[in-house]
């Protein structure tokens, strides 16, 4: 291991007491936090059809490492040599969605993999990540998008009940570029994932969106930071949760840091999560740090309640017996982000994922 791996690995491992960790299962993480897991390099991500032209996906020579905060991520660029980069030439407009996905099933390893979305310049493309299977996945995803370049990138977690997910996705976005992401996780054992971004130049505007379903033992957490660096960005996030079961656990976390130099920013972050029984617990921490008074607007809001007796009464009162009106309102709940996927076979895939974890929670 040369010194600059070495110095990567110098953050000590986290025992749970930190800001960072106090709510993951670290037991459950199969050793990505402290060095025991068995890592691979399998490049299990690919194109699930012939990519248009203009687009290329390759293997690249990792850059110069650079250290984090968070021990997986490092561990994750110490151990890989290669990235897989996905790059969309300048001035290209891309109308039908990138698929990559990865289908695997093998327990006893964990893959370490980087992978890399960079938009060139004035470039348009939705990217869609497919994660199925049971499989143990540490992620290093770094986003770049390029001046007045615009991505969609959709992030599927559809792991089977055995699986775990660490991940970190770090979006940089230049000036008047857009970067809008969707987060669904449906499935895994443990999943925890970490959407950033880093705006670099005015103009420039985020949505970041996410809908996570947790039922009996599962611990899902998502913990996202925006980071408003410049002049006249907005970002806006929503995220929309539903638990049912014993232990089911759901964390999530909002953090958006409006820098001195930031002034014009207009930011607002929202999070809704809906306990559909009894044994299940959902954690919820917007925060907002400003550092100057000079900005459009910002907020945040964070709800957490028990399934609303009201309108399952409404529907059984029309003929709708109970199973299937519970499923009508976590649809309805769900509905107002998974239809801004945009790709039908996709909303309907994940919809009907959403409705065989209520039968599986109901039974």
């Amino acid at each position: 291991m040369s010194a600059l791996q070495s110095n990567l690995l110098e953050l000590h491992t986290p025992n749970g007491r930190e800001e960072a960790w106090r709510f993951t299962p670290l037991k459950r993480l199969a050793g990505m936090h402290d060095g025991s897991a068995k890592a691979v390099e399998l490049d299990s991500l690919q194109p699930v059809a012939e990519l248009p032209q203009g687009v290329t996906f390759t293997s690249v020579e990792a850059e110069a490492l650079s250290h984090t905060d968070d021990i997986i991520i490092n561990r994750i660029r110490a151990f890989t040599g290669n990235v897989r980069q996905l790059k969309i030439a300048k001035d290209r407009e891309i109308d039908q969605p990138i698929i990559l996905s990865r289908t695997i099933i093998q327990q006893a390893t964990v893959e370490f993999a980087r992978v890399q979305i960079i938009l060139e310049p004035h470039s348009r493309a939705t990217v869609v990540l497919q994660n199925e299977g049971d499989f143990n996945l540490g992620e290093d995803l770094e986003i770049h998008v390029g001046v007045g370049a615009k991505l969609t990138l959709i992030s599927l977690q559809e792991w089977g009940p055995t699986s775990v997910h660490a991940g970190h996705h770090h979006a940089i976005v230049e000036r008047d570029a857009t970067f809008n992401s969707l987060v669904v996780t449906v499935g895994g054992s443990v999943v925890r994932l970490l959407p950033t971004v880093e705006f670099a130049g005015p103009g420039a505007s985020t949505e970041l969106l996410g809908v996570y379903f947790a039922t009996a033992g599962q611990y899902f957490e998502h913990r996202m930071f925006v980071d408003h660096l410049v002049p006249h960005a907005k970002s806006r996030v929503n995220y929309k949760g539903a638990l049912a079961g014993q232990d089911a656990h759901t964390v999530w976390i909002g953090d958006v840091f409006i820098r001195a130099a930031a002034e014009g920013t207009d930011t607002y972050e929202l999070n809704r999560n809906l306990l559909l029984s009894d044994g299940a617990r959902a954690d919820s921490v917007p925060n907002l740090e400003i550092e100057t008074g000079e900005i459009v607007g910002a907020g945040h809001a964070s709800t957490t309640g028990r399934f609303d007796d009201e309108q399952l009464f409404y529907l059984m009162s029309r003929g709708i017996n109970e199973s299937d009106a519970r499923r009508l309102v976590v649809r309805g709940f769900f509905n107002e982000i998974v239809s801004q996927i945009g790709i039908e076979e996709i909303q309907d895939r994940l919809m009907a994922r959403i409705d065989d974890e209520l039968s599986k929670a109901a039974n």
